[in-house]
């Protein structure tokens, strides 16, 4: 899943990023977003989120071999961080469960008009439109462990300032990409009934769950504790 090379090129690069932090992960959100808030709220979202996620993956790509060395972190204990992170989140996304710490000041919270539900849950506030919109995005978008972890073990197993560029020019074009699908589908996706976001939400929150086990797996297997063969 996460697999560095010594001369990347922009296209695989940008494969790579793709299927980490593809429209396919953030797109849900943006449905939830899409309920309360407006499209222009939606788009001012959107383009915050897409460059602050463009610096996160610019400064990871360009820098890892100094955060490595400062924080003492390697391959393997990247992908088991990223691993359990987004394993923790795509559980959350299953049960409907946020972690968001103004979930109280939300419209379905206390004081609302009922307690919220989790995923079925407005995630935006009209009130607070750039706030909410960007916590809801923060995980599967601006800071997505699996995103964050491959910049940075991409750029770990590059060695030179060009493939580093290479990385974080790739990162900013998902970034972009993202934030262009948001704008597009995002009147669609806020007008999809709420039992279809539910059972998207599930699924999603499914198959997120399998892939930060895989991560976490390989992380073991970088350490020696697992022996993986090749294609599984």
């Amino acid at each position: 899943m996460i697999v560095g090379v010594e001369n990347p090129n922009l296209a695989d690069t940008f494969i790579l990023f793709l299927a980490l932090l593809g429209p396919q992960k953030v797109l849900l959100s943006v449905a939830r977003l899409a309920r309360t808030l407006d499209a222009r709220s939606i788009r001012a979202v959107s383009a915050i989120a897409a460059v602050a996620a463009a610096c996160v993956g610019i400064v990871c790509a360009l820098t890892a071999p100094w955060l490595a060395s400062f924080f003492h972190i390697g391959s393997a204990s990247l992908e088991l961080a990223a691993g359990l992170v987004f394993f923790v989140y795509a559980i959350a996304v299953v049960l409907g469960v946020h972690f968001d710490v103004g979930a109280e000041e939300a419209p379905g919270g206390p004081g609302g008009d009922g307690a919220g539900d989790g995923a079925g849950a407005d995630a935006g506030d009209p009130r607070h439109p750039l706030t909410s919109g960007l916590r809801e995005l923060l995980i599967p978008f601006v800071v997505s462990p699996l995103a964050v972890a491959a910049a940075l073990q991409e750029s770990l197993t590059t060695h030179t300032w060009h493939g580093r560029w290479i990385e974080a020019g790739a990162y900013a074009l998902i970034a972009l990409v993202d934030m262009l699908a948001a704008w597009l589908f995002a009147p669609l996706l806020g007008r999809a009934h709420e039992i279809v976001l539910e059972v998207l939400s599930r699924l999603l929150g499914v198959l997120l769950a399998a892939v930060g086990v895989q991560v976490f797996l390989l992380g073991l297997a970088t350490l020696g504790v697992l022996h993986i063969e090749a294609g599984h």
